[in-house]
């Protein structure tokens, strides 16, 4: 096992895990795997590789080669192999590789696999200890089937029927998405986590099972203010003012935002504000230290007054000011403020993975910090069928020369 200075292994050595996912959910789950250490084995259709392979932006090499910006995001420290399912011979070889594996991941959509007759019952059959984890959009599994088990689901339809967007956007507009793919990487935490507690009761009991899990399920269960507020009160949570003022003001700077989270007053802090900002007039005015007053005030009001010396100063200066005056704050950062963050470079938040061309490529880090482990591998996303060979011929049961013959007629 690896070691970093004598340290303990990376957690998931030894563990060996079937990709058969694409696009953005499944991926991103089977790379926090692979960033943990285990063997993953990326299973992608034959010539063109999964549907990301193609998603712009492309980076590109000296000699014209390209490849998937998105792709490469989330397809680190994996192998490729390319496999035909709907061959009889593809499905055997298929079958092969999942007695020798721990691990089937998927989410193709409801009843993808049953459908080509490698349903978990018959791959159970195969290999009583495996560990299928499928991620669709609404569940789909036996007792757990709902009115909405056959829609298919990507990042805005989970968003929307997850309740993200009736609380995202400005107060008098429409509904809008968080603007990444949170609908598609919660669910791949979710079931990254889903996979360690089926592993975990496997060791105990010897046994696999079918984890089934819903994007649906996985943005409702992070809806961890407005359903409690609803139990609490039978109240909606929408964009208006009025829910957002315990959250978030946001406040012009010289270069872009800061965010002032948890308004509320108190403890001298507003009085102190105002000092800062030379609005000392202001103090006599409970109001404008947070007392009894609506959320309309604050917009109307107090970031008005605010913003009159905060749009002539840096936002990071701003949060640290009102970081010492006793605020919670923050600053609205885009893409390039992230790549070129101290803190984030401090906390090892970037990984060089290499564009799989050989050139360079930087992505966002695993945010799991186990101290005593290895640092996440830097393994480059595999090139399409990379592992052929390697996989293939050794737990897929296929000779060489029946390899070279299954590439001709397109199987593999």
């Amino acid at each position: 096992m690896t070691t970093n200075d004598g340290g303990l292994p990376r957690p998931l050595e030894g563990l060996r895990v079937l990709d058969a996912t694409h696009i953005v959910a499944g991926p991103f789950c089977a790379m926090i795997l692979a960033d943990m250490g285990a063997e993953v084995i990326k299973i992608e259709r034959t010539r063109v590789g999964e549907r990301a392979r193609l998603n712009e932006p492309f980076v590109e090499s000296a000699d014209g080669r390209q490849a998937s910006a998105r792709f490469l995001a989330i397809n680190r420290n994996k192998k490729s192999v390319t496999l035909d399912l709907r061959h009889a011979r593809g499905k055997e070889i298929f079958e092969a590789m999942v007695k020798e594996s721990d691990v089937l991941l998927d989410n193709w959509g409801p009843g993808a696999l049953q459908r080509l007759g490698l349903g978990f019952e018959r791959l159970r059959g195969l290999n009583p200890g495996l560990i299928y984890a499928s991620i669709t959009g609404f569940g789909d599994s036996d007792g757990l089937r709902g009115p909405y088990s056959d829609w298919p689901a990507n990042n805005p339809c989970v968003q929307g029927m997850g309740g993200w967007m009736e609380i995202t956007g400005a107060p008098d507009g429409p509904p809008q998405m968080v603007g990444d793919n949170i609908g598609d990487s919660v669910p791949g935490v979710w079931t990254a986590l889903g996979i360690m507690m089926a592993l975990e009761t496997r060791r105990k009991t010897g046994r696999g099972q079918h984890l089934d899990m819903a994007m649906y399920d996985c943005m409702v269960a992070h809806t961890t203010s407005i359903m409690p507020f609803y139990q609490a009160n039978g109240q909606i949570t929408t964009r208006a003012r009025e829910n957002m003022i315990t959250a978030q003001l946001v406040l012009k700077a010289q270069d872009g935002y800061a965010v002032l989270a948890g308004s509320g007053g108190g403890g001298g802090k507003w009085e102190g504000l105002w000092r800062l900002v030379g609005r000392e007039d202001l103090i006599a005015d409970p109001r404008y230290l947070g007392q009894g007053i609506s959320g309309q005030f604050y917009f109307d009001h107090i970031v008005p007054a605010i913003e009159e010396w905060s749009q002539h100063v840096p936002k990071l200066e701003i949060a640290q000011k009102l970081i010492e005056l006793g605020f919670s704050m923050g600053v609205v950062q885009n893409a390039a403020d992230l790549d070129n963050c101290p803190h984030l470079e401090a906390r090892k938040m970037f990984v060089e993975s290499g564009d799989s061309l050989g050139g360079p490529f930087r992505t966002v880090n695993n945010p799991i910090k186990l101290t005593e482990s290895p640092d996440t591998a830097a393994a480059p996303p595999p090139l399409l069928g990379q592992h052929n060979q390697e996989i293939l011929c050794s737990i897929g049961g296929v000779s060489a020369e029946e390899l070279a013959r299954l590439e001709g007629e397109g199987v593999v």
